[in-house]
């Protein structure tokens, strides 16, 4: 029995050189479906946002495309697929991921295990943020707040040591809690992780994609959860699952940027996705191209199904840019206090 905080057991279980989870060959589509592998609906439409990015930026000699968390590089193959020759002529694109390099990747991108610095463009972070680990804490009956820890071997989780005065004040900006029992989960190091990853951004957008929350509407338990084999399971830290929490995606926010907080919904329908039903007339004139727009349709619902892939936030931040015209229409656009 082996008793850590959370973040070094999500550190250990996840992305360990030996035993990681992320280290494993069949990559995280052999486990768990994201929005890239719902549908290339999805490539597209941050294919299409790059294109905007470029626009706005002037053109750049060279426009980078940085895939935070690129998994085996399905979002990065799929943009690829959707950009005229002239943007893939200046076209940079990294894939920022811990596991190997996957075969069939383009030569001209770049793999690396950290964010690219100095570089101009889209940098887009799809369910990165809740596998950044961290802790957790609870307050006591005594009105403590001290660190969660969990059995590496079974999940099982005992309260430890008082938190940090780092953590105690990120908990007291961010995620207040009080009386015996209420739960936090400290988001200092993702606010760091994105910080990092915003900072490599000499010009450009970044955006970040993930299930969250803001203050508000903080869940009132410990939203850790383990995904293996196309299914939810008991959030075991031992490297036999992907274990998450979700993002606080308010406090990642990089200070001073021109921001906007949405939901994947509007941002994808802002883009281009619908999940409408071709007219039924299509049927008749053209059979073959109704049932290719049903399809589409049906893969357009998936992605924006405010109960499911649509219910996740968007973060998007401008550093040094203007807003790209298909987001500008969004309400809730504001520039944030240093």
């Amino acid at each position: 029995m082996t008793w850590m905080r959370w973040a070094p057991a999500m550190e250990r279980a996840l992305y360990d050189p030996g035993q990681g989870f992320y280290r494993r060959p069949e990559g995280p589509a052999g486990h768990f479906r994201t929005s890239v592998h719902a549908s290339p609906r999805f490539a597209r439409a941050v294919a299409r946002l790059l294109l905007e990015v470029d626009e706005a930026l002037g053109r750049p000699e060279e426009l980078a495309l940085v895939d935070m968390g690129a998994g085996r590089g399905e979002l990065l193959t799929g943009v690829l697929a959707e950009l005229p020759a002239e943007v893939l002529a200046r076209l940079r694109p990294y894939g920022v991921e811990v596991a190997d390099r996957p075969a069939g990747l383009p030569s001209t991108a770049l793999w690396t295990d950290r964010p690219p610095r100095g570089v101009t463009g889209l940098l887009f972070a799809n369910e990165w943020l809740d596998n950044v680990p961290l802790d957790a804490g609870e307050v006591d009956e005594d009105g403590v707040l001290r660190y969660v820890e969990v059995d590496t071997a079974t999940g099982g989780t005992r309260l430890g040591e008082p938190v940090s005065a780092a953590d105690a004040a990120w908990a007291g900006r961010w995620w207040p809690v009080a009386e015996p029992g209420d739960a936090v989960e400290f988001g200092g190091p993702r606010d760091a992780a994105w910080a990092r990853a915003v900072a490599g951004l000499e010009r450009g957008l970044a955006v970040a994609v993930d299930y969250g929350h803001t203050a508000g509407r903080r869940p009132p338990f410990g939203t850790y959860a383990g995904f293996r084999d196309g299914r939810e399971v008991a959030p075991v830290p031992d490297g036999s699952c992907d274990v998450t929490a979700h993002v606080a995606l308010d406090s990642v926010a990089v200070p001073g940027l021109h921001s906007l907080w949405t939901t994947q919904r509007e941002a994808l329908r802002a883009l281009g996705v619908s999940g409408g039903r071709p007219a039924l007339a299509l049927a008749t004139s053209d059979p073959v191209g109704y049932l290719r727009a049903l399809s589409g349709a049906g893969e357009g619902a998936e992605l924006t199904d405010p109960g499911g892939l649509g219910a996740f936030g968007w973060l998007v931040q401008a550093v040094r840019m203007t807003e790209p015209v298909s987001l500008a229409g969004l309400p809730g656009w504001q520039t944030l206090g240093a």
